[in-house]
């Protein structure tokens, strides 16, 4: 199994009492999520599975991908690091899966997958964390890859 955390690219503020699901990618971001998809787009199966956070920015950034989305409150603003594995299928899955959400819940779902303790690691906007789960047990890092690093 594959499993590529996704998180959501540059987003606007919540305005003042407004509410945190509601808030879009900002200008940069909208570039920050073409370019990681675009990139993406070259080295995904076609049959990748994408699962993505209710929140906007995370839904925005996902459709820079593909319209074939699964939203899940799973992976969304309240979840966990386990909820996310488990939602993705991790380790024992099979195939692809692209998982777009937030901090603090995707690092903490990385260093989960990698160490089996859900450690504070921190993740830039847009950027990726492709990892691979081996047949022995265990998981490797295929790449990690900031949007800032794709032009």
């Amino acid at each position: 199994m594959e499993l590529i955390f996704w998180r959501h690219a540059d987003a606007e503020d919540a305005p003042p009492g407004g509410a945190d699901a509601a808030r879009a990618l900002t200008g940069k971001g909208k570039k920050q999520a073409r370019r990681m998809a675009a990139w993406l787009r070259k080295r995904l199966p076609e049959d990748a599975r994408v699962l993505v956070s209710p929140a906007k920015r995370a839904q925005q950034t996902a459709w820079a991908l593909t319209g074939r989305l699964e939203t899940l409150t799973e992976v969304g603003t309240g979840a966990g690091p386990q909820a996310v594995l488990a939602a993705a299928g991790w380790p024992d899955g099979d195939g692809t899966v692209v998982v777009v959400g937030h901090q603090p819940t995707l690092g903490q779902a990385v260093a989960l997958a990698l160490t089996g303790k859900p450690g504070d690691w921190s993740m830039k906007k847009g950027a990726i964390w492709w990892l691979e789960s081996r047949e022995r047990g265990g998981a490797a890092v295929r790449v990690v890859v900031s949007p800032d690093l794709l032009k």
